[in-house]
């Protein structure tokens, strides 16, 4: 974990000296109109990738899956906060687009994740019983969660908590999974301040990259029911977000509320 809180320090502190195209191109506003950076997500991600490359005690081809599926979220999601106009949200923005013949830099995303989700659940789960199925379910739980995880950056510091907590688990139980995202989670607590400060923010880059960590070391040590299991929810709170606002359910909720707001500037 300190390996990928100083590897995320020394990126972002990077970035923000000599950011690649400029200051301009990674400026946004934030939900309450402030001004804040992308460059959090890219430095979180080559971090997060760092960590991977990093973890002692991991199989080669579990190494190799885990830089597949990090670095390529973090690449895709770069591309999409760059590119993207914003103008078609979720997957119905982005499937009313391609029935118009439009292909929206998020639906290129999504595909990518699709195919590096895939790739790394081949690498993963290869060489056991039934490896086809596993791996295709390991490929859903790793593209679902890299995208699910974008669906929580709507507030400072709601995505890296959530990671947190959903890590912490395979953290404590060691092993592969813990190994695995040790990394990414000691760069989140890097970048927490930053977020939570309202100095920054995760952006596609930054979340997306998150969220394929989680999932990899979640199906790094899952038994194929356990897999499908994940697949399940995972799928299910993606498509409850296209009706449902998470941000008026965590408002709703008592504990839920609070700890989101945890941190967050006045």
């Amino acid at each position: 974990m300190a390996a990928g809180a100083a590897a995320a320090y020394a990126a972002f502190s990077g970035l923000l000296a000599r950011p690649p195209g400029g200051h301009e191109a990674w400026g946004r506003r934030n939900a309450r109109d402030l001004p804040v950076t992308l460059l959090e997500g890219p430095a979180y991600a080559a971090a997060a990738a760092l960590g991977v490359a990093l973890a002692p005690g991991v199989a080669p081809r579990a190494r190799a899956a885990g830089l597949l599926a990090v670095a390529s979220a973090g690449a895709l999601g770069a591309y999409d906060d760059l590119a993207g106009s914003g103008d078609d949200r979720g997957l119905r923005g982005h499937l009313a687009a391609l029935r118009r013949g439009r292909v929206t830099t998020g639906a290129a995303k999504l595909a990518g994740l699709g195919v590096a989700g895939l790739g790394a659940g081949a690498l993963l789960r290869a060489g056991r019983d039934g490896s086809a199925v596993d791996a295709l379910l390991a490929g859903g739980v790793i593209a679902g969660t890299a995208n699910l995880a974008n669906l929580l950056d709507l507030r400072p510091g709601r995505a890296l908590k959530a990671g947190l907590i959903a890590g912490a688990p395979a953290l404590v139980r060691g092993g592969a999974p813990g190994a695995l995202v040790a990394g990414p989670l000691g760069a989140a607590l890097a970048m927490l301040p930053a977020d939570l400060g309202e100095r920054s923010m995760l952006g596609d880059a930054g979340a997306n990259a998150l969220g394929a960590a989680l999932g990899l070391s979640a199906a790094a040590g899952a038994s194929r029911r356990s897999l499908g299991v994940r697949l399940a929810v995972v799928a299910g709170l993606t498509l409850a977000s296209e009706r449902v606002s998470f941000t008026r359910v965590i408002a709703a909720t008592p504990g839920l509320r609070e700890l989101d707001a945890l941190g967050r500037r006045a």
